[in-house]
């Protein structure tokens, strides 16, 4: 199988790392994601403009390419700059719309495509840890549509989306596959309530509460009682892009600690001589690249069949948690007590990978997840 990107492909990154270098650095980003807003509009129509929003989708769905590989080159490159731009929610909820979306609501892709709009997924639950089918937030029939109640925590971006893609139960069990269904619900739909907060990474979050929303038949995403297939695909594409997007954050902090370690010195010499600290760091990017053939091998098995490529997404975001908490724990230790101060890089570098862990998954749970999906 042949790993090397295409000419497409290079092109975009390197575009994309130039311009995140040139106009993305530390001080921006950091006035970025302190923001009351949490990201840059004007950024987000930008990024949109260089085409890295399209990257992330097909042809028929207005984009140029959507495949595994394409993905994981776009979020590499926004994990080397810490961009908090939301991509993330893009990603997911185009994902879900190009799958089972009318025609309807595959036009709101384009918006996405070219930087107009900001979709979000409000699918975790207070209680859920994690567990893709647990839903209890209920939605029942009306005269008009469907009318949705309850609550749904961190949502990335949620008090500046545009739009929402919610999951809520229409049969079943608080806990089964079946029964789960998907809705599309715009912001400014009566009975959506936001509560915006910072994240301890950078950017915002926030909690929605639906109060008896009232949605028309129209809202519904795909067939009633069977949205889990797609959420867990459109899932499985974001999972790709933490992964791929922690191993850009791994790269920046190995070139950081390196650039230290040859830097610092004590006793007259450069730290980076000490054969003990040598040590940790040749594990270190041992570690690395070990992380970085598990992105490999997720994007390469991301249009394969269910379990395999689900496996090798639960195998990637294992690999990735373990390897960047080593990441975070070793650099910082590596740089001593400044690699703690808000003034360096590193530390919010540590922040973000030790919170990619979090997200969509932790690393028991997607063991727990692989170990199952090897028994089908």
């Amino acid at each position: 199988m042949n790993f090397q990107h295409t000419e497409d492909r290079r092109m975009l990154a390197d575009t994309l790392n130039r311009f995140v270098s040139e106009q993305y650095g530390f001080a921006k980003r950091d006035e970025i994601a302190r923001s009351e807003s949490g990201f840059s509009r004007e950024l987000w129509v930008r990024f949109a403009e260089l085409g890295v929003v399209g990257a992330l989708f097909d042809e028929a769905d207005g984009g140029f390419g959507g495949r595994g590989f394409d993905i994981a080159v776009v979020f590499e490159s926004l994990g080397r700059g810490l961009v908090v731009e939301p991509f993330l929610g893009a990603l997911v909820v185009g994902h879900a719309l190009t799958q089972a979306g009318s025609d309807a609501q595959k036009a709101l892709i384009t918006g996405l495509i070219e930087g107009h709009a900001v979709a979000a997924l409000a699918h975790d639950e207070p209680g859920s840890h994690y567990e893709l089918a647990k839903v209890t937030t209920r939605v029942v029939r009306s005269a008009n549509g469907w009318v949705l109640t309850g609550k749904k925590a961190v949502v990335q971006q949620g008090a500046e989306a545009d739009f929402f893609l919610v999951s809520a139960r229409t049969s079943g069990a608080a806990d089964a596959e079946d029964g789960i269904s998907l809705f599309v619900v715009p912001r400014e739909t009566e009975g959506v309530a936001l509560r915006g907060f910072g994240k301890i990474d950078g950017g915002r979050a926030a909690e929605l509460c639906l109060n008896e929303v009232c949605l028309p038949d129209t809202a519904l995403l795909g067939e009633r009682d069977a949205g889990y297939t797609t959420l867990e695909h459109s899932i499985g594409a974001g999972v790709l892009a933490l992964c791929a997007e922690a191993l850009g954050a791994m790269e920046v902090a190995k070139e950081h600690t390196l650039e230290y370690l040859r830097t610092r010195k004590q006793f007259g010499v450069a730290i980076g001589s000490f054969q003990a600290l040598q040590h940790r760091m040749a594990d270190l990017l041992l570690e690395i690249e070990q992380a970085r053939s598990a992105v490999i091998n997720a994007a390469a098995a991301f249009d394969a069949s269910r379990v395999e490529r689900e496996r090798a997404l639960s195998a990637a975001k294992y690999t990735i948690g373990r390897v960047g908490t080593q990441v975070a724990e070793e650099s910082i230790q590596l740089h001593g007590g400044i690699g703690m101060t808000w003034e360096l890089p590193l530390a919010h570098y540590a922040k973000r990978l030790v919170m990619i862990d979090h997200q969509l998954g932790d690393e028991d749970h997607h063991l727990e997840r692989y170990i199952t999906l090897n028994r089908s």
